[in-house]
């Protein structure tokens, strides 16, 4: 006699109950998120609550801590969720072009209305180290990564310098951006993007060998 199977042919309980780590809803994470951006533009971090954001994506407060440890990383995810597209790196077979081209997007990003979530990011992540954390981890940390493969595609091609110190580089690049951004001395486009790209990895470009003459015998 053959045993009856205890769950049915779609998997389920005969009682009805998924078993237990049923797959968490997509359809939830991306509601949060979205509800974390909405409350971020209108509120700002002073009124920003884990609570506030389950009730707008109408979830319990525990879905949203099973995803995110705490707001810090739930923050950082919710804008990296935003922004990760359009900061990709391109492979367009020049390395000028690839930099110069994810680097305008980073600067339409900071123009853009999302931009004044990253100013209030790095504000208030001066005293929450959890927020900065999370923002280095779960956002910076994704691009830098994209970045190196990109210069290491440079130096395989001969446009950089084997040697070239990939953290120096890419700091000196983006440096001067986020400095525009946060300060706001001067203006931040396409032109200054350009004139970055130029100055910085023209200096990283391989040193052409200086030909050495023969001597004349005496």
């Amino acid at each position: 006699m053959r045993q009856k199977s205890p769950a049915g042919l779609n998997g389920n309980h005969r009682n009805g109950k998924r078993p237990p780590g049923r797959p968490r809803s997509e359809h939830a994470r991306v509601a949060i998120l979205q509800s974390t951006l909405k409350i971020l533009g209108e509120n700002g971090f002073s009124d920003f609550t884990i609570e506030a954001v389950a009730e707008h994506a109408s979830v319990g407060k525990a879905t949203v801590y099973r995803w995110w440890p705490n707001r810090g990383a739930l923050i950082a995810d919710a804008f990296a969720s935003s922004t990760t597209s359009r900061l990709r790196f391109p492979d367009t077979g020049s390395l000028v072009a690839d930099i110069s081209q994810q680097m305008r997007q980073l600067v339409k990003v900071f123009s853009s209305p999302t931009g004044r979530i990253v100013s209030a990011i790095l504000a208030a992540g001066q005293t929450d180290r959890e927020l900065i954390a999370a923002f280095r981890e779960r956002f910076l940390m994704p691009r830098r990564r994209e970045a190196y493969a990109t210069l290491n595609r440079g130096i395989q091609r001969g446009e950089l310098r084997k040697d070239v110190d990939p953290d120096l580089l890419l700091d000196t690049l983006y440096g001067p951006i986020w400095m525009r951004f946060l300060i706001q001395h001067d203006e931040l486009n396409s032109d200054f993007v350009d004139h970055v790209c130029s100055l910085v990895l023209g200096g990283a470009r391989p040193r052409k060998r200086a030909t050495v003459r023969g001597r004349k015998s005496r």
